[in-house]
């Protein structure tokens, strides 16, 4: 079994809505994957239900649209929009923050659930979750989350830690017995 389908059991079609959800995005202005697939893409995978996504602000109704059209239920947040299919696992996130519009710009193309797809720079990638991270108004399993996603970019990535909270970096240097 490979690890698109096992995905793709797990989480109750995930892979196939990811797949469904490309495809539409192909169709409009720059997009990129963020979040923790993005993370996946730079160190060792570990499993997430999310897929975070920047869409042009322009494109974002438009795409917002076409999923609906293509059997994804939507739901509006304060800085987010979301889809997901009934029945799936799978929560396609879509980050309304302005901070992001500049990443599809220096995405780099990366296999994603067996897709090439963009995925927001490495660089990006760090400065998003920072962003995550520092907002207190977010839960803080979600919070530590982002943590852990920096940490492990954190550890495979030294020459970047200065861009990384030093809070989060002194974790790494800390002897443990």
């Amino acid at each position: 079994m490979t690890a698109e389908e096992v995905y793709e059991s797990v989480t109750n079609g995930g892979t196939s809505d990811f797949a469904d959800a490309v495809e539409i995005f192909e169709g409009f202005g720059p997009w990129c994957l963020i979040g923790g697939l993005a993370v996946n893409c730079y160190v060792e995978p570990i499993y997430t239900v999310d897929a975070d996504f920047v869409v042009v602000a322009s494109d974002l109704q438009k795409v917002a649209s076409a999923l609906a059209e293509s059997g994804f239920a939507l739901q509006t947040f304060a800085h987010s929009v979301n889809a997901r299919r009934p029945e799936s696992e799978l929560s396609l996130q879509f980050t309304t923050d302005p901070r992001y519009q500049d990443f599809p710009k220096r995405a780099e193309s990366n296999e994603v659930l067996g897709l090439k797809v963009p995925v927001a720079s490495l660089a990006d990638v760090i400065q998003g979750k920072v962003w995550a991270w520092e907002d207190k108004k977010r839960r803080l399993t979600k919070r530590k989350k982002d943590e852990l996603d920096l940490l492990r970019l954190a550890e495979a990535y030294p020459r970047l830690r200065s861009a990384i909270p030093q809070e989060i970096v002194r974790q790494l240097e800390e002897k443990h017995p």
